[in-house]
């Protein structure tokens, strides 16, 4: 069992780092909030948390990472369906 827990651990902690990254690129401007892979890395983020959360049960961390997952992809959906001069994949 402590082998799962450890791969799930990882996946719980890249997650978090997706997630400070997506922050910290949106914070230098590197990213704007809609640019596709912003949110990207915010979902594959999210992802990583919630595997980790509700493998371990937390409750709370798994409701709130699915929450930011479904946020990320109603913008991935919405930025996709704008007009194409509108799109900004960055």
């Amino acid at each position: 069992m402590s082998e799962l827990f450890d791969i799930y651990s990882l996946l719980g902690w890249i997650g978090v780092i997706f997630i400070i990254l997506g922050y910290v690129l949106l914070s230098n401007k590197r990213l704007k909030k809609n640019y596709v892979l912003y949110h990207l890395i915010n979902l594959f983020g999210a992802a990583g948390i919630f595997i980790s959360a509700f493998v371990t049960k937390s409750w709370p961390a798994a409701t709130l990472s699915l929450i930011f997952a479904g946020i990320s992809i109603f913008y991935i959906v919405k930025i996709l369906g704008t007009k194409t001069e509108y799109k900004e994949f960055r």
